[in-house]
Order: structure tokens, then sequence, then C-alpha cells
């Protein structure tokens, strides 16, 4: 495993929700993060507590990641470690409820 993807690995790993995205939460720079930003807030998570990785500050990364997940854009979601998708697939798993069930921590 390369040093990025180690890097990666580390940061999904550590977050909870992590996205991977072109700007910040607070000034996206593309559309689709942008809408990836909204549907998280829509489902209620605190964009304060969201973990967002700027590829366009690293290179290495904006790179990697799409090696990581096995998928060829961004913005990319990770719930709890796992690949959730890119913001077509947040769209869809918001409007069927999916995706607030994935960011709601199990209580028990």
């Amino acid at each position: 495993m390369s040093d990025t993807q180690q890097r990666i690995d580390e940061l999904v790993k550590s977050n909870q929700v992590l996205l991977f995205m072109k700007g910040t939460a607070s000034f996206p720079q593309c559309g689709f993060s942008g809408r990836a930003i909204q549907i998280l807030k829509a489902c209620g998570v605190d964009t304060r507590q969201l973990k967002t990785v700027n590829v366009l500050e690293d290179m290495e990364i904006r790179a990697g990641i799409k090696d990581y997940s096995q998928w060829p854009t961004i913005p990319q979601l990770y719930v709890n470690g796992e690949f959730i998708g890119g913001s077509d697939i947040m769209m869809e798993m918001y409007e069927n409820g999916e995706l607030q069930q994935v960011l709601t921590p199990k209580q028990g």
C-alpha cells in the first residue's frame, strides 16, 4: 500500500463521517460537492463534526482516492469506514431514506 493509500485508509477508518470533496463544507468548489454537503445537512449531520478533505489542496489524495474506492469521481462519502458513494448515490439514498439510516448512530 502506498503512502497516499495509507493516509486515505487512516482518514477513512478514523472518522465516522468523511467526505472527500472539492473545497470545504462552508465553501464547496464544485456543484456536486455542494450538493453532497446539502444532502448531509438535510440528514441532520452537523457540518462542524463532519470531516472533509479538500482534494484540490492535495493532488496525491485527489488521484489516490479514486484508486482507493475504485470510484472515478469526487465527492466521495464514507460512513463508519465504508464507502457510500458520490453525490448521485447520496441523493438516491437520501430520497429513499437509506442515507438517514446509515448516518444515524445505532441506538442500544
